[in-house]
């Protein structure tokens, strides 16, 4: 199993009686100066102990911060390991040969072929000899890592050799005091390609020479140590650079990733974390480090035969996917829930994030931000708040429209059409809500519009309500609430039936109530025009002129309502004025004989046909209410009195919705006696069962005129006499 490596270096043997003069740490792989180089030494003596600690002081200076923790105990395993190897060569006895490497046969003197194999070998910018003679720790401080693991490939190979010839037999403190040496050499090694990871999405700019510098040597070590040795020696157990590379640029990126935001701690107190700024900051952080990554890290790498782009790819994802689980932890509001689902989905995950196609597509797909039943949690938890934010939108509109009500302010005509902000503020709320979680997901979208239906569900009765109670209750603003509701069917029905199809209810009887108080207004103005019809003044003057006039004026108004509201609402008051008419009629104040009861059939025909003109001039579609004034009117000018039965026919048969006790009424106006209105009741008896049961199953088809009229008590005290 290969051990952990710790991040600190340690001196190359010296002297014990040379000082060792402390170097400074360089930038990239340098040439070394051949007037601080210390003297070259045999490779088979020992330092001393001062010299031993101040070498690996001055190397490790420039890894103490790029360490981590969890190396800080790998020198105590290495001693325990090294112990442990020297237990069992004393035990038992010399290693065979087939577990050393080639390299000197015994003795501490490096064969001259080693050293040669560790000049030729070295970095660029020093040569064979300078490498001789330059200490690994001096090699390591200036960043050349190829000529020192070759060197420390060299003195492991003499020490391998060493103890297979059973040389630290009678000093085995010797061996382990050489092996620490190697060790920590390598630690300081290890450490040093990790300091060079993390600085190279620093400011200073990439080192694409040291970067070259540790991919080869990561690969120079793999291809020396490939497995680990059969007999378990430590020396020559693979260092796992290549692992300890990818936890570098692992937590290289972790700390790329934490500097956004950095100024704020999200979650900290009563304050809510700004999360679309962090997430905007974090976008543009990423983006610039992974584009600087594939742009000079990667083809320095990748010069050397090391593939960069996936490790720095995924770390990179890693480390955001860690920061987007803790922003969702304290994400507070809707707003907050839906910007984070909106960056993951729409920003991080949108195929142009980088900037350039090439580089989203990984060799390996990455895993989600959140996994999936985590991701379900959050649309869960947003969906929730979101009930709360949309009924809070509506309780908005409502306010505005009340602000305007108390404004007196009068609706604006945009096309000839009165309009509110109503429909337009609603609409919008609707399908700003539907677009953005359509773009998060489908079933996002589809519970969004079932909360935007519930909630104007709600919404609509509170305004009907309001408005009505309100002292904006004005025609124009009558016309302008009918006109949003018909929006509202047209828009949000027709764009979303099965989402909205329920309010098809809430907005007729929001339109019904508006429109019943548009008529009771006309209604107001135009009553006490009807109680001057069927008079002894009404034979002679033209009575009916007044009430047409208000009808008029009131169809200008029905020109700034939408169209198909329009023309429901003029034939509601073209229905209510022959109603009203008929009723005058059959609740007459004085009843006519002789000539008078034939002026008035033919002053009745003349203002039936006047009614039907006036309608038909200002677009009424109601056609049908054009013979009931007539047929009355028939009835009671009808000088052959046989010929009665047969205007009764005609006008049950258009008006099924007429009863038994509107016919005696008519019959009433003629004054014909018992017996000859027994007959024709008992003529029509089967016409006004038909009519009585197709009124019933509603086959009227919604033509409603005779049902809405009721007779006096004084009626029905003549229709009893009769």
């Amino acid at each position: 199993m290969p051990l952990p490596q710790t991040e600190a270096s340690g001196p190359e043997p010296h002297r014990p009686q040379e000082p060792v003069e402390p170097h400074t740490p360089a930038q990239g792989a340098r040439r070394a100066s051949s007037e601080g180089a210390p003297r070259a030494r045999p490779v088979g003596s020992r330092p001393g102990p001062g010299t031993l600690r101040r070498a690996f002081s001055r190397v490790s200076q420039r890894a103490s911060g790029q360490a981590p923790r969890g190396d800080a105990g790998l020198l105590r395993l290495s001693g325990r390991f090294l112990f442990r190897s020297l237990r069992r060569t004393s035990d038992n006895g010399p290693a065979g040969d087939q577990t050393s490497e080639p390299g000197p046969a015994c003795g501490r003197k490096g064969s001259s072929k080693a050293k040669e194999g560790v000049g030729q070998r070295s970095s660029a910018g020093t040569g064979p000899e300078e490498a001789e003679g330059t200490s690994v720790a001096d090699l390591i401080s200036k960043r050349q890592l190829l000529a020192a693991f070759e060197q420390l490939r060299h003195l492991e190979t003499g020490l391998v050799a060493e103890k297979a010839s059973c040389t630290f037999q009678q000093d085995p403190t010797d061996f382990a005091r050489r092996a620490m040496d190697v060790c920590l050499h390598y630690d300081g090694l290890t450490a040093e390609i990790g300091a060079i990871v993390c600085e190279t999405l620093g400011p200073d700019g990439v080192d694409a020479a040291a970067l070259a510098e540790v991919a080869r040597v990561v690969l120079e070590e793999e291809e020396a140590h490939p497995e680990p040795p059969a007999d378990g020696d430590f020396l020559r157990t693979p260092r796992g650079w290549r692992l300890h590379w990818e936890n570098a640029v692992r937590r290289s990126a972790e700390e790329r990733v934490r500097q956004a935001g950095a100024g704020e701690a999200p979650g900290t107190g009563d304050a809510a974390p700004d999360v679309a700024r962090l997430l905007a900051e974090l976008s543009g952080l990423v983006r610039s480090d992974l584009q600087k990554v594939k742009r000079e890290v990667h083809p320095a790498y990748a010069a050397a035969g090391f593939q960069a782009w996936q490790t720095y790819l995924s770390a990179f994802h890693g480390a955001v996917a860690q920061r987007f689980q803790e922003l969702t932890h304290v994400a507070r509001s809707y707003k907050q829930l839906y910007v984070l689902l909106d960056w993951a989905t729409n920003v991080y995950g949108s195929p142009d994030f980088l900037g350039s196609q090439d580089q989203t597509v990984p060799s390996e797909p990455l895993p989600p931000l959140l996994a999936p039943d985590a991701w379900a949690q959050l649309e869960d938890a947003c969906t929730s708040l979101l009930e709360t934010e949309i009924a809070s939108c509506f309780n908005r509109i409502l306010q505005l429209e009340q602000d305007r009500w108390a404004a007196a302010e009068a609706p604006d005509v945009l096309q000839g059409i009165y309009r509110t902000t109503l429909s337009s503020d609603v609409c919008m709320l609707v399908a700003e809500h539907a677009k953005a979680a359509g773009a998060i997901s489908t079933k996002l979208e589809a519970t969004t519009l079932v909360i935007c239906a519930q909630a104007l569900g709600l919404f609509l009765p509170r305004f009907k309500k309001a408005f009505l109670e309100s002292g904006a209750v004005s025609e124009p603003n009558l016309c302008a609430s009918i006109n949003a509701c018909e929006e509202l069917r047209t828009h949000l029905l027709a764009k979303f039936p099965e989402s909205f199809g329920e309010l098809e209810k809430p907005l007729v009887a929001a339109t019904c109530a508006f429109q019943k108080r548009l008529l009771q207004g006309l209604q107001g103005d135009v009553q006490p025009l009807f109680r001057v019809l069927c008079t002894k003044a009404w034979l002679t003057q033209d009575l009916l002129k007044p009430l047409m006039d208000k009808v008029v004026a009131f169809s200008r108004l029905l020109e700034h309502m939408a169209p198909p509201l329009a023309q429901e609402t003029l034939q509601e008051v073209h229905r209510y004025v022959v109603r009203e008419y008929l009723a005058q009629v059959l609740r007459p104040h004085q009843r006519f004989r002789g000539e008078d009861r034939l002026s008035g059939s033919k002053k009745m025909r003349l203002e039936a046909q006047a009614i039907s003109n006036t309608f038909q001039g200002l677009g009424s579609e109601a056609t049908w209410l054009g013979q009931a004034i007539l047929c009355v009117a028939d009835i009671m000018g009808e000088t052959h009195k046989d010929d009665i039965g047969r205007h009764l026919e005609t006008l049950i048969r258009s008006y099924p919705d007429i009863r038994r006790d509107h016919v005696l009424a008519i019959l009433a106006l003629r004054r014909l006696g018992h017996r000859r209105n027994q007959h024709f009741l008992h003529h029509t008896q089967a016409l006004l069962r038909a009519a009585a049961k197709a009124s019933g199953s509603g086959a009227t088809g919604g033509r409603v005129l005779f049902e809405e009229i009721e007779l006096s008590t004084s009626v029905g005290m003549v229709i009893t006499c009769i």
